[in-house]
């Protein structure tokens, strides 16, 4: 069974075949071909060769869709920030500003800036919060912040 339902297209398509050959057997027999057919023969060929060469042509160029499922946690609107979490993470002030921004997509030396402090205070900054959030990443920050309720 299944082998039948692997090669469903293959055996429909030459059971297709089989049935035009068939047809046009008993068409040369009975109506059509009578003493100078072999024209009418070929060109009753040439017409079914033709269709099935156009429908195999629109069955290959069709794209194959693959439809991908992608889950994304989606955080609410309505914030309240979670000061047990942020004891227990322990972050200054200043390091939940960071934190903040970096959410915001700023990079260091827009932090900086904004904040009217030097590149490596924000540099140190980024590192203690990593630290104390046990994460390599920029990206891997905002996510806890956002899953422990610290940032909006």
């Amino acid at each position: 069974m299944n082998f039948f339902s692997r090669n469903k297209q293959i055996i429909n398509y030459g059971l297709t075949l089989a049935l035009f050959l068939f047809l046009l057997k008993w068409l040369e027999t009975r109506y059509i071909i009578a003493d100078d057919g072999g024209d009418t023969y070929i060109g009753i060929v040439a017409v079914i060769f033709t269709g099935l060469g156009i429908w195999l042509a629109l069955k290959l160029r069709k794209p194959v869709l693959q439809t991908v499922v992608v889950e994304k946690e989606v955080y609410r609107s309505d914030f309240t920030l979670d000061e047990a979490e942020l004891k227990r993470l322990n972050l200054s002030k200043r390091e939940l500003e960071v934190l903040q921004l970096m959410a915001e997509g700023l990079s260091n030396q827009e932090i900086a800036e904004r904040l009217f402090v030097s590149l490596n205070t924000i540099k140190t900054h980024s590192a203690q919060l990593f630290e104390k959030m046990e994460v390599k990443r920029r990206t891997q920050a905002v996510d806890l912040g956002k899953k422990l309720s610290i940032i909006p």
